[in-house]
This record gives C-alpha cells, sequence and structure tokens, in this order.
C-alpha cells in the first residue's frame, strides 16, 4: 500500500511544481517541490497501522537525513555552473549519501542531526551560488511535462525496489533521497541553464524549512500528545506557516537577497 502510495505521489508532486513553474516560475515551483508533499501523505497513511511513539521514531529518522538533502541541492547547483544535468546529479547524489551516512550513522547523538537539520535550509540559502533570480512564468510544453512525469515514477520505482537488496543504512538513504530535487533541476539546467536551476534550488531550500518544521513538529507533539490527529494537524499548519513567512521575508527582500 505504501509502496504504492508513494509511486503515485512522486510524479504527482513533479507535476505540481512543473506546473507551478508554468504559471509563477522557477522559485515557487522549487518551494512546493521542498514541501512535504509526499512525505505527508505518507506519514498519515502510516498513522493508520503505527502507534505514535514509532511514527515520531520514522519523523526523527526523516529528519536525520534532511542535511544530506541541503548537501544534494548546494552541491548540484554548484556544479552546474560548468558540468551537464547528469554530472551534477551524480555530484549531488554522492554529496547525499556522503552527508547522510555521517548523520544517520548509530553513533551520532539524536540531537545533533535535529539541529543540523533545522539549520540545513539556511545553510542552503547562504552557500548557494550568487546569480540573477529567474523571475516570472516558465514555458513548459506538454510533452516535457510528460517526460518529467515518467521519470519521476521511473526514478521512484527504481529507488524502492533496488532499496529491498542493500543494506538497510544504504536503504534508508535510498528511500530519503529527494527526487523532486535530482528530477527538476536536471530538466531545468538542460532548458533553462544555470541562473534558473539556482532559482528553483533556492526555492527548494525554502520549501525545505516547511518541510523540517513539519517534522520537528511532529516528533514533538506525537511524543507529548499521543494523539495522531492532532498532531498532523497542527504539524502541516506549522509548515504552512513557516514556508510561507520564509517566502515572503526573501520576497521583500529582507532575507537572503541576492
Amino acid at each position: 500500500m505504501l509502496l504504492l502510495l508513494k509511486l503515485a505521489l512522486v510524479p504527482a508532486s513533479i507535476l505540481l511544481a512543473t506546473l507551478a513553474a508554468r504559471r509563477f516560475g522557477h522559485a515557487i515551483s522549487g518551494l512546493l517541490a521542498g514541501f512535504p508533499i509526499i512525505g505527508g501523505p505518507i506519514i498519515a497513511a502510516l498513522m493508520f497501522d503505527l502507534s505514535p511513539a514509532q511514527v515520531a521514531d520514522i519523523a526523527q529518522a526523516t529528519l536525520a537525513a534532511c542535511p544530506a538533502a541541503v548537501a544534494h541541492i548546494v552541491t548540484f547547483a554548484w556544479l552546474s555552473r560548468r558540468l551537464p544535468w547528469w554530472g551534477c546529479l551524480l555530484g549531488a547524489a554522492l554529496a547525499f549519501f556522503a552527508v547522510g551516512s555521517i548523520t544517520t550513522a548509530h553513533w551520532m547523538p539524536s540531537m545533533l542531526p535535529l539541529a543540523l537539520a533545522v539549520a540545513g535550509p539556511w545553510i542552503a540559502q547562504a552557500a548557494m551560488p550568487r546569480v540573477t533570480a529567474s523571475i516570472g512564468a516558465v514555458h513548459v510544453p506538454r510533452g516535457e511535462i510528460a517526460m518529467r512525469v515518467g521519470a519521476a515514477f521511473t526514478l521512484a520505482a527504481a529507488i524502492v525496489v533496488s532499496a529491498e537488496h542493500v543494506p538497510p543504512a544504504v536503504s534508508g538513504l535510498m528511500l530519503a533521497l529527494p527526487i523532486s530535487g535530482s528530477l527538476l533541476p536536471s530538466f531545468t539546467l538542460t532548458i533553462h541553464g544555470h541562473p534558473a536551476t539556482v532559482t528553483l534550488l533556492r526555492g527548494f531550500a525554502i520549501g525545505l524549512v516547511g518541510f523540517v518544521m513539519f517534522f520537528v513538529a511532529l516528533v514533538v507533539l506525537l511524543r507529548a500528545w499521543d494523539a495522531h490527529l492532532p498532531a498532523f494537524i497542527v504539524a502541516t499548519a506549522t509548515a504552512i506557516a513557516s514556508g510561507w513567512l520564509v517566502h515572503r521575508l526573501r520576497s521583500s527582500g529582507g532575507l537572503f537577497r541576492r
């Protein structure tokens, strides 16, 4: 059930982010891609079968992989200055697994990955290359939309199937690999170039604020309330409010203006 849910949600999130790019531009597309559009519904599905404590453990494990996602998007942004999409994707994946293998290690103090996850989106914003932001709607042909959705489904299926045949530590990281943060910048770099790619990934970093705050709130509330529904509702509201606030601050020039 969860496998089918993830395989459906991944291309759906790519489609949503792509349609957002057509209407609002690369920054909003990246912001939506960084939000817990996939993780949120999967957590909701898990709540039907698992106890609040078990869901909290899964949410905390997800947070431990967030610093690796930050390493992924920052690496892709810098490599996009010189390399084609496949070189950027390879380098970003190597950075993801290198950082993730550290933050998810059993010897890592549990609070350190949590602190890194909270700081991660801000670190990503500060570490991105300086470019002139790409503003305005983006022309994405229907054929390319179909290619994006098909590639998302194929990559998600390959990751899920491969995760069953590798050690658990590697499997967990594979399932946490940011698929939207891999496919969208790859298409964007190929068609629109480096500045548009960095604009997209900056938006993704803003979306990660909402992602991180969703899981932080979920961990805290599930352990405090021991109740699924109230924790999920408050965590979702926290994600939306924090993501919107950071986006507004950045749009007004008060946050990481470049």
